[in-house]
């Protein structure tokens, strides 16, 4: 707020308290997110200094990038800004740790951009993943805090990371803080959809500067100027409307004698009007610069020596319009930039950018500032050229979204520049190609697949429509656009690529596409002959993918164990694309994984976590897919405290349905070690339940925790609503109806016999059917495992207690699924009591309850201790042993509710079986256990250890 120093903070220690409570959360080890709003010249910057200051004294190590006005000129500015000031001392914590890793080294002044191994999304994956790892490595000897500023000038690229970090970041010892305009925020604004998203997460502190209430402003400006008249400083008050910036404009105005200015631009400009002609003429040349300029580029654009320009930036300093840092000038205010900025003359703002576009052209400067002067001097030639550099180094510095806005701009730019071709070194068609693929991996692809639609109606070269009719299959498909014309757009490819690598990838784009609408046997012909142009044109990349294309068709229609073959051929050596080997590696990991091979599995997911680490991709799509594929490794083979670690990075408050998918899977331990985690990921979850996949993962588990706590009601609603969005083909199809017999067999209601034959049916349908009807030719083992456990629970669900069929499930999770082992030797354990093997009850139930102690299952634990109980072997009446050996399965049952007190009406309702029957029965347990009442049948009952009451009875011993 200060002119020319900084005062005490003066009425905003409400919002101060809000802010170091972030702060000291994530020193203790909580995540936290700030966002400051306001209008312009509010107070901001100073609060954002003061809990600077606050974080220093707290031990923070900090980061400050600022945003500029050129928009999405400049990708990433505000990290490069925050990592130039970091490394630019020795002995912090971020030096080596920046140098550690090149993407990031690379957005320096002066580093050498370099080729690039990765393009687009991917590269910007990598370098997103890089600032989360940096952050990570800091943050295990001290806490962070990261400051953007002037959010409302912010890149797509820095919006990006800002929304990537927030949703990452869950136990790191980061705050992040970010201010706004809240003002410049027009309804199109594009942050605001940015901002009203990570509002709602709950890391997210959201605070909003109202104007400073007139006591504080009275206190601040007196602290600014001991000398001041009151009455002064009272009309100041009157007219600034709570806004210190412009409180302190109008207070030096009237302390200079100058009548106060009647608009905004006159107020700042006031001041300006009082320098030397001189001092005028540099800030006015420092405002074409923007709002930071290096000293020795201004001394070269004002056309100064040492001396005049050192006179007059002392002036402009001491004024408080400059700012001085080590390596040059800034305006104290944006504002006061943009009124210098606007109060030029066309003619002299022509000139002064032609100037700096030479000086920077001289001195390297940066593609994108060059672009920029250069087309706001007219130069339409040096922007086109200017902006072809700066698209291709956005691709290469993972900034989609900004290469397409420079590439968009060569388009625009083209019909007006002659010779374009030749300056742009490529002709029209390739840069509509390249502005398109930088579309598809900013996430743009609406805006990709028109500009390639626009450019297919005015292609006639038939290699160009081909490329352009491929690139329009590809993202439509991945985009699941399935509108008209999908078909005949990825054939047409095929049919007018020439033999090449562009057929090769044509053919296996047309394969996937004919794969989606279940054309099957067109779908393995068209990837075998991509497959072959493959290998016929060298092109490797084409290669491994039509041999992953391949494997998964072998997989859902074929032969396992021949697309095992195909995997182990396409993770044999690099492709080229890192992408594509990723893909390799986790579809093979999967396959081992779904094949019961879980050492392989490990092996082959921690092979792909490490290249993705290695390359920092450990955010990538198949980056963060192999990471929960190695969490589940973890999971079937029991090493729990492994995959809660892996865990820790699936966030709970997810936006985005890749971070519901990845967070459901953590939901596989926390539900079975009965974790509170599980109740708080599941209502995040909930908002993306419409995804077929997040709706299998999450609502299957929700459905498992729901039988735990005994609400079958609320099971089989998620069990159907899974049901309802998976195709009845899909194998998942069999564990979603076990879990739904699970939910049928304990709660035994009338017509629940009929349901249960329905799922069963569906299990066993989708046991012997693939896509389109055709015979699956076999089940890998955990799928027949889930299958042997629907057919058990289906025969518990129509009352039958048939050890076999648990023996069975038991034996096939015996692959090395321990838990679900574990879970259907529990109810091995209660079918051999009810039929009377109470040895071989006992011994599945102690192997049951190791496993159990074990891994901390607790509702799995709590479930066989209950079981123990009520069969003796833990807390029963030692005397009481043997008492009920002789009893049927059925006579057990009714004594159960004998025991409770229920009447021979009411046992039989509960049973489904007469009440004649049930007298019968009553008979025949009072004669073996040789007592002559109920009373005495019950106390008999009680003593070997039957429930006290009615919970459960109809699953008792």
């Amino acid at each position: 707020m200060a002119r020319t120093g900084r005062s005490a903070l003066i009425g905003r220690s409400t919002e101060l308290g809000r802010l170091t409570g972030v702060l000291d959360a994530a020193k203790d080890g909580l995540a936290g997110v700030a966002l400051v709003g306001g209008d312009a010249g509010i107070g901001k910057t100073r609060l954002i200094a003061e809990l600077c200051e606050q974080a220093r004294r707290r031990g923070f190590a900090t980061l400050a990038g600022q945003c500029a006005e050129l928009g999405d000129a400049l990708p990433y500015l505000p990290l490069a800004d925050a990592l130039r000031g970091a490394v630019a001392d020795p002995d912090g914590p971020f030096r080596s740790a920046v140098a550690a890793r090149p993407v990031l080294e690379r957005l320096l002044p002066g580093a050498d951009a370099g080729s690039g191994d990765m393009s687009g999304a991917l590269a910007q994956q990598r370098l997103l993943g890089s600032v989360l790892d940096l952050l990570a490595e800091v943050t295990r000897d001290r806490p962070v805090m990261f400051v953007f500023e002037d959010l409302h000038w912010a890149d797509r690229s820095t919006r990006d990371l800002l929304v990537f970090l927030t949703r990452m970041m869950q136990r790191e010892r980061v705050c992040l803080v970010g201010t706004y305009r809240s003002d410049d925020l027009h309804r199109r604004h594009p942050l605001r959809p940015v901002l009203v998203q990570l509002q709602r997460l709950p890391l997210v502190t959201s605070i909003e500067l109202p104007p400073l209430a007139d006591d504080a402003m009275r206190a601040h400006l007196a602290a600014l100027e001991e000398t001041t008249d009151i009455g002064v400083i009272g009309g100041v008050v009157n007219r600034a409307g709570g806004n210190p910036f412009f409180a302190e404009e109008l207070l030096a105005a009237s302390a200079n004698g100058e009548r106060l200015p009647g608009t905004l631009a006159d107020l700042l400009l006031a001041r300006v009007e009082t320098l030397s002609d001189t001092a005028r003429q540099v800030l006015r040349v420092a405002a074409v610069a923007g709002r930071r300029v290096d000293h020795d580029l201004l001394r070269d654009a004002a056309g100064l020596s040492d001396l005049p320009l050192e006179d007059a930036l002392r002036e402009i300093v001491s004024r408080g319009l400059l700012t001085a840092s080590t390596d040059g000038y800034s305006f104290r205010h944006a504002l006061l930039q943009e009124a210098v900025y606007d109060d030029l003359l066309p003619g002299e703002r022509t000139r002064l950018h032609a100037r700096f576009a030479g000086l920077l052209a001289a001195r390297g400067g940066s593609p994108a500032e060059l672009a920029h002067h250069h087309l706001a001097s007219h130069d339409l030639t040096g922007a086109l050229r200017s902006s072809v550099e700066a698209g291709r180094l956005a691709v290469e510095l993972g900034a989609p979204a900004e290469a397409h806005r420079h590439f968009d701009q060569v388009l625009e730019l083209w019909d007006q520049v002659p010779g374009a071709e030749t300056l742009a070194g490529a002709p029209r068609s390739r840069l509509a190609l390249d502005s398109a693929a930088a579309a598809a991996a900013s996430g743009d692809y609406r805006r990709a697949i028109s500009q390639l639609q626009r450019l297919r109606r005015l292609a006639v070269d038939p290699v160009l429509i081909a490329e352009t009719d491929e690139r329009l299959a590809y993202y439509r498909i991945d985009s699941d656009d399935e509108s008209p014309g999908l078909i005949e757009t990825a054939r047409e490819a095929v049919e007018l690529a020439p033999e090449s690598p562009l057929l090769a990838r044509a053919l296996a784009t047309y394969a996937r596409v004919l794969w989606h609408v279940y054309r099957i046997d067109e779908a393995i012909a068209t990837a075998t002959r991509a497959l072959e142009v493959a290998r016929a044109t060298s092109a490797r990349d084409a290669e491994t993918s039509a041999l992953v294309s391949l494997a998964v068709f072998e997989e859902g229609t074929g032969s396992a164990a021949r697309a095992a073959e195909l995997l182990a051929e396409a993770t044999r050596r690099t492709s080229g694309d890192l992408s594509i080997d990723l893909r390799a590696r986790f579809t093979q990991a999967r396959l081992q994984y779904e094949r019961g091979e879980l050492a392989m599995a490990a092996e082959t997911a921690e092979l792909g976590v490490l290249l993705a680490h290695d390359t920092g991709l450990t955010w990538s799509n198949y980056g963060t897919d192999l990471r929960f594929l190695q969490y589940l490794v973890h999971f079937a083979g029991g090493d729990w405290d492994a995959a809660e670690r892996l865990a820790a990075d699936f966030g709970i408050r997810v936006g985005t349905k890749a971070e519901a998918v990845l967070s459901s899977f953590a939901l596989f331990v926390e539900v079975a070690r009965g974790r509170p985690d599980a109740d708080e990921r599941l209502r995040w979850l909930a908002g993306f339940w419409s995804d077929e996949l997040v709706a299998y993962m999450a609502r299957c588990l929700a459905a498992e925790l729901a039988l735990w706590r005994g609400d079958q009601e609320s099971a089989l609603t998620h069990v159907g609503a899974v049901l309802d969005t998976i195709e009845p083909f899909d194998p998942g199809v069999i564990r979603v109806a076990a879990t739904g017999l699970w939910a049928l067999a304990d709660r035994r209601q009338e017509g629940d016999r009929a349901l249960a034959d329905d799922l069963v049916e569906r299990a066993r349908w989708a046991a012997a059917n693939g896509p389109s009807g055709l015979r699956r030719s076999q089940l890998g083992p955990e799928a027949a495992a889930w299958l042997a456990r629907a057919e058990a629970d289906w025969r518990r669900a129509w009352g039958e207690a048939d050890p076999a069929a648990w023996s069975a499930a038991t034996e096939a999770f015996g692959f090395g699924f321990v838990y679900e082992e574990a879970r259907s030797r529990w109810r091995l354990a209660e079918a051999l009591l009810e039929t009377g093997d109470r040895e071989q009850a006992h011994a599945e139930w102690t192997m049951a309850t190791k496993v159990a102690d074990r891994l901390g299952a607790e509702p799995l634990r709590a479930a066989l201790t209950e079981l123990g109980r009520r069969a003796r072997f833990t807390g029963a009446d030692p005397g009481a042993e043997g008492l009920l050996t002789g009893l049927t399965g059925r006579e057990r049952e009714v004594l159960a509710h004998v025991a409770v007190g229920l009447p021979n009406r009411e046992i039989g309702e509960r049973l489904f079986i007469s009440q004649k029957t049930v007298s019968v029965h009553v008979s025949n347990i009072l004669a073996k256990l040789g007592v002559s009442s109920r009373t005495q049948a019950a106390a008999v009952a009680h003593r070997a250890g039957m429930p006290d009451d009615g919970t459960g009875a109809g699953n008792t011993v």
